[in-house]
């Protein structure tokens, strides 16, 4: 399914490991050129949608400058994970 929100240029949704309970979804999300949006504004845009599932929205909101992609324009959910781990060790 692909839910656009104007205040982002590109986005992702992956999941990952939350500690022994499960997993949780984070979103990664490229912010328009001028967007202020902030992480609260995208969870509660996330949650108004009818077409999205409640166990879909994201619990934690990550801006970055740009999302990895492969050679073909796929974004690279695994390096985000990683690197979603990498900090959260840390």
């Amino acid at each position: 399914m692909r839910v656009q929100c104007r205040h982002t240029g590109r986005a992702a949704l992956c999941r990952v490991p939350r500690g022994g309970h499960g997993d949780e979804v984070v979103a990664y999300g490229v912010r328009a050129p001028g967007a202020q949006l902030s992480a609260d504004e995208l969870v509660a845009w996330c949650r108004c949608r009818e077409s999205m599932a409640s166990y879909t929205y994201p619990r934690l909101v990550e801006f970055v400058d740009v999302l990895p992609t492969n050679a073909t324009g796929k974004i690279l959910k695994w390096e985000l994970r990683d690197a979603h781990l990498a900090r959260a060790g840390s």
